[in-house]
């Protein structure tokens, strides 16, 4: 299954099937809202990178690296409070039943969840959204450390 920005893909329908044996809710869109806001959060972001180049100066480097580690930091703590509920409010009268054993999906990485393997990785956009906010922070380094002493002398 693929979480994508505006939507979900791959076989949703029968991950769904199995998780529900377990007590999980259905897997629908409609249990994420931020597929109706997303893209433009995702945009303000761009157009924030893009004006950052143009305007040309340290603050704006700064800002939008502040932007980024925020926005980063924002929608891993927003999945892992959705795959927390989702894997912690099971149905209690679900076909199968374990006492006490929880089923949150993993947010990065590998985890045995029964006698299934889950994973949760990025995909080529959160990559490239990393990829951005390492250049972007490794440049305001960069630039109040080290150029930022050679225009004082």
């Amino acid at each position: 299954m693929q979480i994508l920005i505006d939507g979900l893909s791959g076989d949703v329908k029968i991950i769904s099937a199995l998780n529900h044996y377990i007590g999980m809710k259905h897997i629908e869109e409609s249990m994420f809202p931020e597929f109706g806001y997303m893209i433009y959060i995702l945009g303000g972001i761009i157009g924030f990178g893009l004006l950052t180049s143009l305007v040309n100066r340290r603050f704006m480097l700064v800002s939008f690296a502040g932007l980024l580690i925020a926005a980063g930091a924002a929608a891993l703590v927003d999945f892992y409070l959705w795959g927390y509920d989702y894997g912690h409010n099971l149905d209690p009268t679900a076909a199968i039943i374990i006492p006490g054993m929880s089923y949150q999906p993993p947010l990065i990485g590998t985890k045995v969840l029964l006698n299934f393997t889950a994973f949760s990785g990025p995909d080529i956009g959160a990559w490239i959204f990393l990829l951005v906010g390492l250049a972007t922070i490794t440049l305001s380094v960069l630039e109040i450390f080290k150029y930022g002493k050679a225009k004082k002398n």
